[in-house]
């Protein structure tokens, strides 16, 4: 009688037991673990100026105390959107790579508040051999002729010079993919400018030719330069201010003549001769 109520008790509290790990278990499995949180990520590679389906969008865990600023939760609320910047498969979206709300998709919505997009023609010289890729920064020559009538310069002359610094590369031909690091030669260049920047470019390829010149993308000091002339490219003289006329020479007062005084004359003296035998003298008084 002991032994079978002892073995009914054991195999309740075994019974009880399973119950109690089953009950957690379960309880576990429908939890977020503790210290993560779920963000939209890029479910693929997608790149600037397209429009956001929710095919392209996924909810990840993230890390609760690295989770990205500005990170979203909602892959609802992003259909449509269009990104202004490249984006890689699991790489978190926030609103800073996102253009405004209402924006179509394409280059309209890479060109900053303010700017303006223009396009320039080049050939594999111009083109940097095509190493200006979209999201670098050129600086723009000009080489044309100086107008004749300055009075430094009363000749026109040939002249080289840097009209456009720091200018973002939006496009090259028909592409805006930044991702790429190959060389492309193209016959066409999409910048990104202000309006005072696009009257001068369009002037300054009006007036001569122009080339594109890569420069490194995070440094900002200007290139400050006065242009190159056959004259400085040959190691002729440089071009020198003009030099004011020079007055013309005052003459110093001739000196006047010294007058020498003259001796007075001496007086007039009467003088006879004396005979004496051979002798012959003379005497005057």
């Amino acid at each position: 009688m002991k032994n079978r109520r002892a073995l009914l008790m054991m195999g309740l509290a075994v019974v009880l037991g399973l119950l109690a790990v089953l009950l957690a278990s379960h309880w576990l499995l429908r939890q977020t673990p503790a210290g993560k949180g779920k963000i939209v990520v890029a479910a693929g590679d997608v790149n600037l100026g397209q429009r956001l389906t929710p095919e392209m969008l996924r909810l990840a865990e993230w890390p609760a105390e690295s989770l990205p600023q500005g990170a979203l939760q909602d892959p609802a609320k992003l259909a449509g959107r269009v990104l202004k910047t490249s984006v890689l498969r699991g790489e978190p979206l926030s609103e800073a790579k996102l253009a405004p709300a209402g924006t179509l998709g394409g280059l309209s919505a890479l060109i900053t508040e303010g700017r303006r997009a223009i396009t320039v023609r080049v050939n594999d010289v111009i083109g940097v051999a095509g190493f200006a890729l979209p999201g670098n920064y050129v600086d723009i020559i000009v080489s044309t002729q100086q107008d004749a009538g300055d009075r430094a310069f009363p000749q026109s002359r040939n002249i080289s010079k840097i009209v456009l610094e720091r200018i973002l590369v939006l496009a090259v031909a028909q592409e805006v993919g930044r991702d790429e690091t190959k060389p492309r030669v193209v016959n066409a260049v999409t910048l990104e400018v202000t309006p005072e920047q696009a009257e001068n470019l369009d002037l300054a390829r009006s007036v001569g030719s122009l080339s594109l010149v890569l420069r490194n993308q995070v440094d900002p000091q200007p290139g400050v330069t006065a242009g190159a002339t056959k004259l400085t490219l040959l190691g002729g003289p440089h071009d020198a201010e003009p030099v004011p006329p020079a007055a013309a020479p005052v003459l110093a007062a001739a000196p006047r003549p010294v007058r020498v005084a003259k001796a007075p004359p001496e007086p007039q003296r009467l003088c006879s001769g004396v005979i004496d035998g051979t002798r012959q003298s003379r005497e005057c008084f």
